[in-house]
């Protein structure tokens, strides 16, 4: 009798410790099974990029849009297909594939996009660089650089300044493209051949 409960303590004992071990290998291998079951090497080694990158630049996002209205009383909106915030300076957004639309209170609208862009979310000011393209009353204008200034009401285009009109063709080293008057200064340091305003109502 003394010995049947000896064997079975025996054998309750030897089942709890087989019980334990295998929760105890199972719980540490589950976490590096599923990584390796069910997300390839890859795929890890991408993540693991991408966190390396959002904390140097900052939070990474998808298809963001701005609106609003700027100090003029212009509507506007801006979207971009991927952004990141600045650590340093919260106010500054860097954006890649850039769409903005200005809509005018006399019914008029100015269309830009780029490759890259900065907007600032507390002054509104923006940047456009990198095969700047923009369209207003049927004119095209290419350029690798805009800024546009909300305080100032400016819109400002240089590098390579290419506009493309019915009324014909025309090279530029500078575009100032007055908002609130809606003006347009063209202007071409390099040779003084081009010197000209144009009122763009």
């Amino acid at each position: 009798m003394e010995r049947k409960k000896k064997l079975r303590l025996a054998q309750l004992s030897f089942l709890i410790i087989g019980v334990l071990v295998i929760f105890f290998t199972y719980s540490h291998k589950k976490e590096d099974y599923l990584k390796e079951e069910f997300i390839s090497k890859e795929s890890q080694e991408i993540i693991k990029n991408q966190k390396t990158k959002q904390s140097v630049d900052g939070d990474l996002f998808f298809n963001i849009e701005y609106s609003g209205l700027d100090l003029a009383g212009n509507r506007y909106i801006l979207k971009s297909k991927e952004a990141y915030n600045n650590i340093e300076n919260q106010e500054f957004v860097n954006m890649k594939f850039v769409e903005a639309a200005f809509y005018f209170k006399d019914g008029t609208a100015l269309y830009i996009w780029s490759d890259q862009g900065l907007y600032n979310n507390k002054t509104l000011d923006m940047k456009f660089t990198n095969n700047v393209k923009a369209i207003y009353e049927g004119s095209e204008l290419f350029a690798q650089k805009a800024d546009y200034s909300n305080s100032k009401g400016f819109l400002t285009i240089t590098e390579k300044v290419r506009i493309n009109d019915v009324r014909g063709n025309i090279v530029a080293d500078k575009l100032l493209f007055d908002i609130k008057k809606e003006t347009l200064n063209i202007a071409a340091f390099k040779n003084n051949k081009i010197s000209a305003n144009v009122n763009l109502k």
